[in-house]
């Protein structure tokens, strides 16, 4: 019989989400899957390798898992990769109850962590692998600032203490921000165009998979609902792109009201070979500048750190830090 929409109740609603979940995750392979996710995100592939089954069969159990909310997919270009919730919603709370209840030492089990610690070793090794190619590369961009401790120092000063409920960090990278933020944060995402360096941040990241998932996103256009965050970082990102103020902008629209947004970046220069072999756009940016971005942007009380070098040739590092208006 036909219900009119003012009779289906929240309490209506609330108990077909349950059953539509308990339906979808009473199946042996659906029940490994999310044992497997509470490890952190991961690709397709990788749930395929780590079962042991096929692709197609494997996607055909996500699609029921994700239909009936028990995990939540993330696209990134021809991947798409997998998630347990990251709110607190009745599908996650069910998924934690029934995943509670599974004897982890069960051989089945026990067998699909074995071989999703060998896909994470191999992840590491990939990881380590691309820094080993360009050491020389990272070292010389190292050396032309003040040592990272100093950096991350301040950058934890003009953010505050926190606590902070999310993070959002544009432009990952390998995905120190959220890591230097972990023990402020109870929620840390971040997003990168660049595929190379999310596989590195997932890496980094994996211990923290708890509270952090990187994903594909653009800056122009994040992939994260518009006043979700209370602190967002834009670490060493816009010197690399053609249209900075877009990208203050769309980076407050991301913060709730009274939200902190942290920018790190150089102070003007002239090492032209920056520009010449690593892709930076621009060569600094002057006060002046980021400060009437975060005006127009609705960032406002502009705290700006000089961070100097200690010898010629070396970058000046400035801080840029307000608050949602």
């Amino acid at each position: 019989m036909f219900m009119s929409p003012s009779l289906v109740t929240p309490e209506r609603r609330d108990a077909g989400r349950v059953v539509g979940a308990l339906r979808a995750a009473g199946e042996q392979t659906r029940l490994r899957v999310l044992a497997l996710l509470t490890e952190g995100e991961l690709a397709v592939g990788e749930l395929a390798q780590a079962l042991a089954q096929s692709q197609p069969r494997v996607s055909r159990h996500l699609k029921l898992l994700t239909e009936a909310g028990l995990v939540e997919r993330a696209p990134e270009g021809a991947w798409v990769f997998y998630r347990l919730p990251r709110t607190d919603t009745v599908e996650r709370r069910l998924a934690e109850s029934a995943l509670a209840m599974l004897d982890r030492d069960d051989p089945i089990l026990a067998r699909d962590m074995e071989r999703l610690d060998e896909i994470k070793a191999a992840r590491d090794a990939a990881a380590r692998a691309y820094f080993e190619r360009n050491a020389d590369d990272w070292n010389r961009l190292r050396a032309l600032h003040l040592p990272e401790a100093d950096i991350e120092s301040a950058i934890l000063a003009a953010a505050g203490p926190g606590p902070f409920e999310h993070m959002v960090d544009v432009g990952v990278g390998q995905g120190r921000m959220i890591q230097l933020f972990a023990d402020r944060v109870r929620r840390a995402e971040g997003f990168d165009t660049s595929r190379q360096m999310l596989a590195i941040a997932r890496a980094a990241l994996d211990d923290l998979h708890a509270k952090a998932a990187v994903q594909f996103g653009d800056a122009y256009a994040p992939p994260i609902d518009a006043g979700a965050a209370d602190l967002v970082t834009i670490h060493q990102v816009l010197h690399f792109l053609a249209d900075p103020a877009r990208a203050v902008a769309e980076a407050s629209r991301l913060l709730r009201r009274g939200g902190r947004m942290v920018i790190v970046d150089f102070a003007p220069h002239a090492l032209e070979f920056l520009r010449e072999d690593h892709a930076h756009r621009r060569l600094g940016f002057g006060d002046d500048e980021v400060s009437g971005w975060c005006a127009n942007a609705g960032v406002a009380g502009l705290s700006i750190t000089t961070l100097a070098p200690r010898k010629k040739a070396q970058l000046t590092v400035k801080i840029w830090a307000g608050d949602k208006a």
